[in-house]
């Protein structure tokens, strides 16, 4: 059994439908869904602000790899275009942590680092994943809620909710 934290965002044409195609083309898989943020895009690319919100997903053949190749499909099936690092765009789906058989997957490969080297720094992720798992630790940085304490949460708002 395997169990991932995905973080999906939007902030080109209909966000909130690419984040409902998202999750649905998920399936089964999905155990927990956070409601949609509206928050201010990251990295410095001036750009429309996003929608975000994270998904908790088990499956009993996934592996990390197997998580990773489903976020790049959904971005694909969103149509996603990469031109600019940290740009807009239609689907954002990264793996942010995996567990196999309740251990946490550390992973330093090039296109697959985990946890998500970033997350920590991201309320974007932190917010909607403390809703949906209050207690949740990120694997050698420690409780979520504690480190959403650090951070600038004043441009993150509760817009709505995938069905």
């Amino acid at each position: 059994m395997s169990r991932a934290v995905l973080s999906l965002g939007s902030n080109v044409g209909d966000r909130t439908a690419h984040l409902q195609t998202a999750v649905n083309s998920l399936g089964r898989t999905v155990r927990a869904v956070s409601s949609i943020y509206r928050t201010p895009p990251w990295g410095g690319v001036p750009q429309p602000d996003y929608y975000n919100l994270v998904v908790i997903a088990e499956d009993d053949g996934n592996d990390a790899h197997a998580w990773w190749e489903r976020c790049q499909a959904l971005e694909q099936e969103a149509g996603r275009e990469r031109t600019i690092r940290w740009g807009p765009r239609t689907l954002d789906a990264d793996v942010i942590v995996v567990e196999v058989h309740g251990h946490a997957v550390i992973s330093d490969e090039p296109e697959l680092t985990l946890p998500h080297p970033r997350a920590a720094q991201r309320a974007f992720v932190l917010r909607p994943w403390a809703e949906i798992d209050p207690t949740a630790e990120l694997p050698g940085a420690g409780a979520i809620a504690d480190l959403l304490d650090r951070l600038d949460t004043s441009g993150i708002v509760r817009v709505g909710h995938v069905r």
